[in-house]
């Protein structure tokens, strides 16, 4: 199949990208270099094997470009992870993630609609379930109220995608991602900022008691979870987490980060931040029997591989 993954020089669209690349699909980059962080963090991420595959440097707000985009470049399939992402600085600005994760989607389900594009695959979120007291979060669940702008676009995504799904006939699935953790990931998110600030003896932040929970999935088994997706032939529209069906507390996961990196943490203990959920947990049955997603890295295991990654790059750019 010739597939485009929108986000393609990010954290998970490079991993999805490589792997895609790896068993025989033809490969499209879309993705738009913001400066939500360094742009050359995603130039790396992709440097191994750019050569192989299109890069299209699109704003997916600009609608006109993007149809020209899948016009010219006949998909077999899209899937869609580019996004401006992250619960707090969706509360600073919201408008710019209405505009990009709503907007962006809906002209990208346009332009798949109008050039022929018969696979879709939404990239959605754990937050989407918002404060939810039914655990683990299932997809069954009816949802009610998100507790960021972020999660409220994600939610919005997935309304247009059934929308588009219902009126075109438009295989779409939408996929719940519950934080994504591993190698090249981006240096805003938990695991990648504690890391860094704990190797360098920087004091953290650390909002609330530290008893909130996440459950953190490998950036492996979700690559194995969207490569199944693209095959799925059930229902013309679905939705399924991609999680590890584990929660880990904050606190443990500091402990965690302190013992693969061999530095303790100096931790400052702020207030709990408004938008942020008290625990993420995923009911992946849904996705083991109809996807056949299978999560085989635990914490304990994917942790000190990121830590690996890590510090393997802190030597790179110290020889630079």
């Amino acid at each position: 199949m010739r597939i485009m993954v929108t986000g393609g020089a990010g954290f998970i669209g490079s991993h999805l990208a490589e792997k895609l690349l790896a068993v025989g699909h033809e490969v499209v980059i879309l993705d738009d270099f913001n400066d939500f962080y360094d742009p050359q963090i995603k130039h790396a991420n992709i440097a191994g094997f750019a050569k192989d595959l299109t890069v299209c440097r699109v704003d997916l707000r600009e609608n006109d470009s993007v149809r020209t985009v899948l016009r010219r470049e006949k998909l077999d399939a899209v899937v869609h992870l580019a996004a401006r992402a992250g619960v707090r600085p969706s509360i600073q600005s919201p408008r710019l993630y209405y505009d990009t994760n709503v907007g962006g989607t809906l002209h990208l389900l346009e332009a798949a609609r109008v050039t022929g594009v018969q696979r879709f695959i939404f990239a959605s979120s754990s937050s989407v379930y918002g404060a939810s007291k039914t655990i683990p979060f299932s997809e069954e669940e009816h949802l009610t109220q998100t507790l960021s702008p972020y999660g409220a676009t994600k939610i919005a995504g997935e309304f247009l995608c059934s929308t588009y799904s219902h009126l075109y006939q438009m295989r779409v699935i939408a996929l719940r991602y519950f934080t994504v953790y591993g190698p090249r990931q981006r240096p805003d998110l938990a695991i990648h900022q504690f890391t860094r600030r704990i190797y360098a003896r920087q004091p953290i932040d650390q909002f609330g008691d530290g008893s909130t929970r996440r459950d953190y999935t490998y950036i492996d088994d979700i690559i194995q979870g969207t490569i199944v997706a693209l095959d799925y032939d059930g229902a013309l529209y679905d939705v399924f987490n991609l999680g590890e069906n584990q929660t880990v507390q904050l606190k443990d996961l500091i402990s965690a980060i302190e013992n693969a990196v061999g530095k303790k943490a100096k931790i400052n203990r702020l207030a709990e931040q408004p938008g942020d959920m008290p625990r993420t947990y995923a009911d992946i049955s849904k996705a083991r029997k109809l996807l056949g997603y299978n999560p085989t890295t635990k914490l304990s295991e994917g942790l000190p591989k990121f830590v690996e990654w890590f510090l393997r790059t802190q030597r790179a750019s110290r020889a630079d």
